[in-house]
């Protein structure tokens, strides 16, 4: 039943990509989201005490307050502050709010979440994103689930993250994409029939452009928050956003009969990853333009990860 309701997302979001190749073809705009800003770090010479609190959601902090964030035991100064002081944001999302720091001998996070992408990579594959995907928050979404990105050898794992990458990048027009861009499909998403989902819409939206409203439910349940209810998180909330990508990469298996990562992990090729996201309406020559975006991307990425594609890489 979840690889039914997985793989029917992706006929959803063929409404648009079958009108015109990529997003973009399709459209519409989308909201730009705050500047995302370049995180910069204590320097050696910071005391090595302070006067900090513990970090509490929807507390709005002055500048220059220092909080222990619970959920990594690191420190963050807020270093900007918006029209509500921090306007509560998460300290492990925002880099423009917070700063990490020091703290009673402590030193700041590397920033990297020993992802196997630095963040001056990451930019490299994405020089024209949207703000709104921000590197921190594909970070914070990694302990979602933690074998992604992380089993295998050092090839094998950036093969992972450039074929996740590659995907993601088709999926949601090199990241420019918040928000699917064809407004007039907002209101189609609804399995109960056009204006029967309480009003609320499940277009496509975040890294992979989920859509329709049990895969919302069906995400939301694994990630641990409610996005059958508040289904703009995914446009709002960057670790929400990619943790809803890394969700159907490590669990739908569509046309495939097996996720996306086992397809890399298990050596069987970056275009069984493509029939697990889209192959019944890419794969076996329905359309090669679409494939071949795909494959575009991975070998841009593995490039710059420095790892060869491998075989079968093509679907």
């Amino acid at each position: 039943m979840e690889n039914i309701i997985i793989r029917n997302s992706f006929r959803g979001l063929a409404l648009c990509l079958l009108g015109g190749g990529l997003l973009a073809a399709c459209g519409g705009d989308f909201t730009p989201q705050a500047e995302d800003a370049d995180a910069e770090y204590a320097s050696a010479e910071q005391a090595l005490s302070c006067s900090y609190t513990t970090w509490s959601a929807g507390i709005n902090y002055s500048l220059g307050t220092i909080v222990k964030f619970p959920a990594n035991g690191n420190y963050y100064k807020l270093v900007n502050v918006g029209k509500n002081g921090s306007d509560g944001t998460d300290p492990t999302i925002s880099t423009w709010y917070w700063q990490p720091t020091t703290c009673g001998g402590t030193t700041p996070p590397s920033g990297s979440g020993d992802f196997i992408v630095t963040e001056a990579q990451f930019n490299k594959m994405f020089p024209n994103r949207s703000s709104f995907y921000i590197y921190s928050g594909l970070v914070a979404a990694l302990s979602t689930y933690p074998a992604f990105t992380k089993t295998g050898s050092d090839t094998v794992r950036k093969q992972e993250a450039a074929a996740f990458l590659a995907n993601v990048a088709h999926e949601s027009d090199n990241l420019k994409a918040v928000r699917e861009y064809n407004t007039a499909n907002y209101p189609l998403y609804c399995s109960h029939g056009v204006g029967k989902c309480g009003g609320k819409e499940y277009y496509g939206r975040g890294p992979i452009q989920l859509s329709w409203d049990y895969n919302y439910a069906a995400a939301g349940t694994a990630i641990k928050a409610d996005l059958l209810n508040n289904p703009d998180l995914v446009a709002t909330n960057a670790a929400i956003a990619w943790r809803t990508g890394i969700w159907y990469w490590m669990t739908g298996t569509g046309a495939a009969g097996t996720t996306p990562h086992d397809a890399i992990v298990n050596g069987r090729g970056f275009g069984v990853t493509i029939r697990a996201i889209n192959g019944a309406l890419e794969c076996d020559g329905r359309r090669p333009d679409q494939v071949q975006s795909r494959v575009n991307f991975y070998r841009t990425f593995t490039g710059i990860l420095g790892v060869p594609t491998g075989s079968n890489t093509g679907c």
